[in-house]
């Protein structure tokens, strides 16, 4: 049987591309390898900060998302993501300038969500920063006007020393941070059926989130689960060259 080649690394078929930063990432964190139960690889993009990016214009960045993107695609990487769903501006154009797949934001999982939801009920969005989380930001991953919104708080430990890039964090803060905020939101919006975390660094309290509301949490862990999965389909056994053919 012929083997054909074209990449330099087999294997990983997600690329990541991260913010420069140098915060702590514990696992469940998109940035700590040892979430994912599949081999990923990293590409960091240098100018792009939590800062820049979520309470900045990241407009100027788009150049250097695809050239960093492209790294990975060369190296073998069969479809992209970001690691800050403050990205999905970039949608449209990563994908093109990319020629892959590309999963931006954990945003973009919504519409299938709300889709699952019973009628009466509705998808609710926590994120790092609901300051500047712009009406851009849902149209771009197809969120409708309305949809309850809410952040861990701009003074909080864990927006704080998140986007302020901070060498130390007090991950059981940033727990009870990421818990009262998602109460919070369901208290204000009782009807919520679900709870989308926008900001990759919050899926280590997704199951305290979801112990503490109730409801079923969706984040960018639960996205590209799904997205490697179509990537680098599972081969199931047997083989179907291992299945008995019926004789004449």
């Amino acid at each position: 049987m012929t083997t054909f080649g074209g990449k330099t690394v087999y294997g990983a078929s997600v690329g990541i591309l991260m913010l420069n930063t140098r915060f702590p990432r514990i696992p469940g964190d998109i940035g700590n390898a040892g979430t994912w139960p599949f081999p990923v690889q990293y590409k960091i993009v240098s100018p792009a900060t939590p800062d820049n990016v979520v309470r900045g214009d990241a407009t100027p960045l788009l150049g250097a998302f695809v050239e960093a993107g492209q790294e990975l695609v060369d190296m073998g990487c069969d479809g992209i993501a970001t690691n800050c769903g403050f990205l999905v501006p970039f949608q449209t154009e990563l994908s093109r300038a990319l020629g892959v797949p590309v999963a931006s934001s954990s945003l973009l999982q919504a519409p299938l969500i709300r889709q699952s939801l019973p009628a009466d009920q509705e998808l609710g969005i926590l994120t790092i920063s609901s300051e500047t989380l712009t009406t851009a930001h849902l149209d771009a991953a197809g969120i409708p006007e309305g949809t309850p919104v809410a952040g861990t708080g701009a003074g909080s430990h864990f927006t704080t020393h998140v986007l302020g890039d901070a060498a130390e964090i007090d991950f059981e803060q940033a727990r009870m941070d990421n818990v009262r905020a998602a109460q919070k939101l369901v208290s204000d919006h009782p009807n919520i059926g679900a709870i989308l975390l926008e900001c990759t660094n919050m899926v280590p309290y997704a199951a305290d989130i979801r112990r503490a509301t109730g409801r079923p949490v969706f984040s960018i862990y639960t996205y590209l689960l799904w997205f490697q999965s179509g990537l680098l389909p599972r081969r199931f056994p047997p083989h179907l060259d291992d299945i008995p053919q019926d004789q004449p």
